[in-house]
């Protein structure tokens, strides 16, 4: 999977999306660090260990770069920046059992607007995939001969 790319300042409009979201009961939030115990056992039991060590790492910055979406009192979705490196979208990830209603997407334009924020102008999503739901939900392209990338140093 190849990085991608969005420009900050061309970020589609959000407003209905985050309405169609908050009106199926999803409440869209920036973490505390308090919830992170139940963010990570959300986080193993639908993705596995290997996202929780940089969520935590987005639970650590001031304020916090994580944001969850809550149903029912329950994680049902997360997304970080400047978890792994600075500039950096991702990880992100919805329960199996809520996809397709948007949340994803209102999960990650709630990133790259806080991103924007921060004062970023760009955003990278580090090994992207799936490509094309960041190019229809944010405009991201491909970063074409991106390698090594940063997930390269891993162990």
């Amino acid at each position: 999977m190849s990085d991608m790319l969005v420009n900050l300042y061309q970020l589609p409009e959000t407003a209905e999306l985050y309405r169609k979201v908050e009106a199926s009961g999803v409440r869209l939030v920036r973490a505390l660090s308090p919830n992170e115990h139940l963010i990570a056992d959300f986080i193993r039991g639908e993705f596995g260990e290997g996202w929780v060590s940089e969520t935590r790492a987005a639970l650590t910055n001031h304020p916090t770069t994580c944001f969850i979406a809550v149903k029912d009192h329950k994680v049902i979705g997360f997304a970080d920046y400047d978890a792994t490196a600075k500039g950096y979208f991702g990880p992100t990830g919805v329960a199996k059992s809520e996809r397709g209603q948007g949340i994803g997407a209102a999960l990650l334009l709630k990133c790259l607007e806080a991103m924007r924020e921060d004062g970023y102008g760009y955003a990278i999503i580090g090994s992207a995939g799936p490509g094309e739901f960041y190019t229809k939900c944010c405009g991201a392209r491909v970063i074409e001969n991106d390698q090594p990338n940063i997930y390269s140093r891993m162990v």
